[in-house]
């Protein structure tokens, strides 16, 4: 049985309104006072555009369409035809998502591949206390300030063989992050060209990973409110 999809549009600014695919783990329903860990997903630059469906296509939402289980809320905006991800506009969508949804605020991850990889670089760089972890995934190099990221554990992948977003950029960041004292895991595919998001996302064990991950009750506490909510 897939996860329950739905298929929503929600206005984050004045100017942008992104249409989004939401999955909800099982239980959601049934557990009206527990609070799940949340995904946020960002597709890369093939996805862009006003047809929702296109986000599944690749990544984390194609696995949960095959019927793989997340013990967690995933969110999946769409960013519009001939724009990039913009930090401001991705928290205060994800604003938006703490606000309808019960989502523990200390287990909120972000991931992305290749332009969405990019988006994951510079949403962790403009505000790195939102986020327990980050997956970036075949990302081109992004401008950001290392140390903002030493609290944030990160899982880098890429393919040795991109020939889209050459490997030199995800080593690049590793070794600055790295550098500065941050926790940061790193995955290359010998034989993978561009997409290396297939067999990252195949990948149990980062799942596995991902959700031991969890920020400081001090460092979480934005979107979370004092209800008697427990964590699923």
């Amino acid at each position: 049985m897939k996860a329950k999809k739905s298929e929503c549009c929600v206005t984050v600014t004045r100017q942008v309104s992104w249409r989004y695919l939401l999955y909800l783990p099982d239980g959601y329903s049934e557990k009206a006072d527990a609070r799940f860990p949340m995904i946020l997903f960002l597709h890369g630059a093939g996805e862009r555009g006003t047809d929702v469906r296109k986000v599944a296509v690749n990544g984390i939402p194609r696995r949960l369409e095959q019927g793989f289980k997340l013990p967690a809320i995933v969110v999946a905006p769409q960013c519009p035809a001939g724009e990039w991800w913009e930090p401001d506009s991705l928290l205060a969508f994800l604003d938006r998502m703490q606000t309808g949804l019960r989502v523990d605020a200390s287990r909120i991850y972000v991931t992305g591949l290749s332009m969405g990889g990019h988006g994951t670089w510079t949403l962790v760089n403009r505000a790195p206390e939102r986020f327990a972890a980050a997956v970036p995934v075949c990302a081109p190099k992004a401008f950001v300030d290392a140390a903002r990221f030493r609290h944030v554990p990160i899982w880098c992948f890429h393919g040795a063989l991109d020939s889209v977003v050459p490997l030199a950029d995800s080593a690049l960041m590793v070794r600055r992050l790295r550098e500065a004292g941050a926790d940061v895991k790193f995955t290359v595919y010998p034989d993978a060209d561009h997409d290396s998001w297939t067999p990252a996302y195949s990948d149990r064990a980062l799942y596995e990973w991902l959700f031991k991950q969890k920020r400081p009750r001090s460092r979480a506490a934005r979107g979370q409110d004092s209800s008697r909510a427990t964590s699923a």
